[in-house]
């Protein structure tokens, strides 16, 4: 038993920037299939859309500084729990917000290319995910600083 829960542990320590790079490749390829689609039905402005098709990645950098917080603390029988909530959660959290994040920038492109006057205002929804993902990484962050251990 002691072993499935370390086991657990070091699920949890791991997670966030497994689940979180996950999402941000979902997130990146369903913008960048959006922005090559726009790339082929207007006559400028290409940089945009590829610039846009990267933002999910951030998802990856929170996971990864979760990760690091978490590894300083020890994987035990008594932290185990804690590190795998507050790891794989963090990890669902951060999997979810590239996603939904490249899926709101896909629409953004496709907004855009037709209105190209209303780039600017079409990114709002994929900021406002991104604001959800900065909670996870903040919460997290905190919780791996009162994990005790």
């Amino acid at each position: 038993m002691d072993t499935v829960m370390e086991l657990l542990g070091w699920a949890g320590v791991f997670s966030p920037l497994a689940l979180g790079a996950i999402g941000s490749m979902v997130g990146c390829m369903v913008a960048g299939q959006a922005a090559c689609g726009a790339l082929l039905e207007v006559e400028s402005g290409y940089g945009r859309y590829i610039g846009l098709t990267a933002l999910p990645s951030s998802q990856t950098i929170y996971g990864i500084v979760v990760m690091f917080a978490l590894m300083t603390r020890e994987v035990s029988v008594a932290t185990a729990p804690g590190l795998a909530a507050i790891g794989i959660l963090t990890g669902v959290g951060l999997m979810m917000s590239a996603i939904s994040q490249g899926k709101a920038l896909a629409s953004s492109i496709s907004a855009s290319k037709a209105k190209p006057e209303v780039f600017g205002l079409s990114i709002a929804p994929a900021a406002i995910v991104e604001g959800f993902a900065v909670f996870v990484f903040v919460f997290a962050l905190v919780l791996a600083g009162n994990l005790a251990g």
